[in-house]
């Protein structure tokens, strides 16, 4: 693994660790930086996989984002991103294990970014 990031997922590690987390697992689109995730949003209409396209078109790499079952740490948000329907809350994951057939695989961690669905309800 690159020191830059095994850096970038201690830091995350550490960044939860004075508190409790808990190891989550489960489908999750992950993708590479922020920026990506930020533009799934803004392309998000109901449709993961249309978004999800739409992002590695752009980025012309097939791998850009992707829907991936995993175990993963998450971080502290980076902050809540609107469209005029849906509203989805950026967040940086650790991912420490893979699904594979015989079940959860563990793996050096690995950083990403999810766009996590929340629901918003008017006051």
């Amino acid at each position: 693994m690159k020191p830059a990031l095994c850096a970038a997922a201690l830091s995350l590690l550490m960044s939860v660790s004075a508190q409790a987390y808990e190891v989550e697992t489960g489908p999750v689109v992950l993708c590479d930086t922020q920026k990506q995730a930020e533009r799934f949003v803004q392309l998000f209409n109901d449709n993961q996989e249309a978004a999800i396209g739409a992002v590695n078109a752009e980025e012309r790499n097939p791998s850009a984002c992707a829907i991936i079952e995993v175990a993963y740490v998450e971080g502290d948000p980076l902050g809540i991103e609107r469209t005029t329907s849906h509203a989805f809350r950026i967040t940086k994951v650790a991912v420490v294990a893979m699904k594979t057939p015989a079940g959860f695989k563990q793996v050096a961690p690995a950083v990403f970014f999810a766009p996590v669905k929340v629901r918003e309800y008017a006051v």
